[in-house]
């Protein structure tokens, strides 16, 4: 699967409003979107036929697209309709989910009124984000340099695809060395979040997570806080200083790729993959099953 080339994959990709062939998903070299980064995407994945919480995806797409000031010209219903039938024609049943909204080619500067605005849906075959033989005894992560950025200085509710910039820096930098992500704080100085998922600790049976106020308070995130009060666990959300690491018996991170993945190292600092956070996985991946699959078994 790594060693082909995305664009040589094969199937179908839903690109404003139709279903085109994989090689013909094209956009211009000149498109805003590349050069001054409109564009707003989803993570999704689905499990046994059906994506998990599709509609919440496609609604905070919309809201994305609404910070970076333009407007989806496919409504919700629109876009979730072309997801699941775009799954039946790939005939995929676990797969990930791409959907992504950007500004055209109509205008090149820093102003783009008059481009249009376009939606594309592609959907492939992605197995563990991490490796799963490490995941199960916790990945490691380095210290990242790069910090998320004070929400007023970029719109940081957004799942926009410049402030990922910052991401893939410093996720290549911890793998240079050895590591499978990095953390990252925010611009004060407090936990922030991983390159692409969110972050939880575990302290004498309590949960403890950041406040998401400069991140994305993820999707896969708030399904495992209320995961966690399920089984009547202490979710805590609060600023959290990088030495309370040291005082942290366990951690882990969720994401819609990452799912519920422990973690055993963070810099200088070690954690056990405990119960928690073992329930919590197996929790996840029950809750993310169709209700028919469950059903069956």
């Amino acid at each position: 699967m790594a060693s082909v080339p995305f664009d040589q994959l094969e199937g179908f990709i839903w690109m404003n409003g139709e279903f085109v062939n994989w090689a013909d998903a094209k956009v211009h070299v000149l498109t805003h979107g590349l050069h001054y980064a409109s564009a707003v995407f989803e993570g999704e994945r689905a499990y046994g036929g059906e994506i998990f919480k599709l509609t919440e995806h496609t609604e905070r797409l919309h809201e994305s697209a609404r910070l970076l000031g333009f407007k989806i010209p496919y409504s919700v219903e629109e876009i979730d309709n072309a997801c699941r039938t775009l799954l039946q024609k790939q005939g995929f049943k676990d797969a990930y989910v791409r959907p992504i909204a950007w500004r055209g080619s109509e205008q090149m500067g820093v102003s783009a009124q008059n481009n249009r605005i376009n939606c594309a849906v592609a959907i492939w075959q992605w197995p563990s984000y991490f490796d799963p033989a490490q995941k199960l005894k916790g990945i490691r992560l380095d210290m990242a340099e790069w910090r998320r950025p004070d929400p007023r200085t970029a719109p940081s509710k957004s799942k926009a695809a410049g402030l990922y910039m910052i991401c893939t820096l410093s996720k290549h930098a911890a793998e240079a060395k050895g590591y499978a992500d990095a953390m990252m704080l925010d611009w004060r100085g407090q936990v922030a979040e991983a390159t692409g998922a969110n972050i939880f600790f575990v302290k004498d049976g309590k949960i403890h997570t950041p406040t998401p106020d400069c991140f994305l308070d993820g999707i896969t995130r708030r399904t495992v806080i209320g995961l966690a009060k399920d089984r009547r666990l202490d979710v805590i959300e609060r600023a959290i200083m990088p030495e309370e690491l040291e005082g942290f018996e366990q951690c882990f991170l969720t994401g819609t790729a990452a799912e519920v993945t422990p973690v055993s190292e963070i810099g200088p600092y070690r954690f056990e993959v405990g119960e928690i956070a073992k329930t919590l996985m197996h929790d996840y991946n029950a809750a993310v099953q169709p209700k028919q699959a469950i059903a069956a078994e």
